[in-house]
This record gives C-alpha cells, sequence and structure tokens, in this order.
C-alpha cells in the first residue's frame, strides 16, 4: 500500500462523490419547473457556465486545498512534509486534463438531463411559472455536482500516483500555499487527531 494512502483528508474527499447522485437530482428538479421561457441553447449555457466555469477555473488555477472539511481547514503552516507533497500533486498536468474530461463529461450529462426534466415536472419544487427559480436551482446544484465530482476525481488521481514518482514530488512551498490553492473555511491548527498525519511525515 502507497504509504500517503493512510492520509484520512484524501479519502473524506474522495468519498464525497456519494454526493453527487443528490445534487444531479436536485438539477434535474429545478429544470422540470414549468416550460422553458428562453431558447434551450441559452437555458443550458447559463446552467452549464455557472455550473462549471468556477469549478474548473479553481481546479486549474488555484485547486481545492484537500486539508479541509466542510467550514475548516487546516493552517498550511502545521501541514507535514508529506502533506505538502500531496498538495503538489494537484498542480499536474494530469489533473488539469482530469479537470477538463470531468468538465466535458457533466456537460453531457447536464444536456440529457434538460432533455428528461419533463419527465420530473409532476415532482418539479415550484410552480410552472417559476421557471427562472428553477433554472437558479438547477444552476446551483449543477455548480455542487461539478465540486463534488472535480475534487474527488483530483483526489483519485493523487492516490494512483507511483509511489517512487510521490517520494521524487517536491513539497509544495509553504508561503505560496494560501496564493496556490483555494481555501475555504476558518483556518484552525488542527482538524483530525495528531495520528491522523503522522504516516505522511517526511514520507513515513
Amino acid at each position: 500500500m502507497r504509504y500517503f494512502w493512510s492520509e484520512p483528508f484524501l479519502w473524506i474527499h474522495v468519498a464525497g462523490v456519494a454526493a453527487l447522485p443528490i445534487f444531479l437530482g436536485l438539477c434535474l428538479l429545478g429544470l422540470a419547473v414549468g416550460s422553458p421561457l428562453l431558447p434551450v441553447w441559452v437555458e443550458l449555457f447559463l446552467v452549464g457556465a455557472i455550473g462549471i466555469a468556477p469549478v474548473l477555473w479553481m481546479q486549474w488555477f488555484r485547486p481545492f486545498y484537500i486539508f479541509s472539511i466542510l467550514v475548516v481547514a487546516v493552517k498550511p503552516q502545521n501541514l507535514t512534509n508529506g502533506q505538502q507533497r500531496i498538495l503538489a500533486g494537484f498542480k499536474s498536468r494530469l489533473n488539469k486534463g482530469l479537470a477538463i474530461f470531468v468538465a466535458v463529461l457533466l456537460a453531457v450529462i447536464l444536456w440529457q438531463l434538460y432533455r428528461f426534466a419533463p419527465l420530473a415536472a409532476g415532482v418539479a419544487p415550484f410552480p410552472p411559472q417559476w421557471r427562472f427559480a428553477g433554472l437558479f436551482l438547477a444552476a446551483l446544484a449543477f455548480l455542487a455536482s461539478n465540486l463534488f465530482l472535480q475534487v474527488p476525481v483530483s483526489v483519485i488521481a493523487v492516490l494512483l500516483t507511483p509511489e517512487s514518482e510521490f517520494a521524487a514530488t517536491k513539497p509544495d512551498v509553504l508561503e505560496k500555499i494560501g496564493r496556490d490553492f483555494t481555501i475555504a473555511g476558518w483556518q484552525v491548527d488542527r482538524i483530525l487527531p495528531n495520528f491522523a498525519g503522522e504516516s505522511t511525515e517526511d514520507g513515513r
């Protein structure tokens, strides 16, 4: 087993993919509200752009900082040497390519949801005349769908890094982490117990 597989933050964020069906379902329900008020391509573009662009930009330029849970994040200066190496893996060309692949995949899924949305009209959360509210719900849910697929895919790519390649990776510079990664939430000294990061300290 790769020694960095014992880093719990990696598995916590992989497990986040379980929320994907929930948000895709909410997106479907939002699209099911009423009849199109705008041309189909306009509605798809609006929902798709709101859902895809922010997360794709983040993963390309300032990847999600995985040493966080909900509204709290570990202060970068408290990361171990191994955790800094893990962060460096999120800036690889592979992860950038995967981000584009996931964005295209979800765009295709959005088109299918739009096509089948009328079938869910009977359980739509708003009355038919609230079409724009439905589109807004769909856009927010699609944004969450992107987040909960993009981040786990990037984590899986890091998990599958050969151990020799990971060991040769230079730790990310502490001073640059705040600028290079998207850190959401309140920064704290510690989230998980001390033993959680011991396996990645200096590659052990």
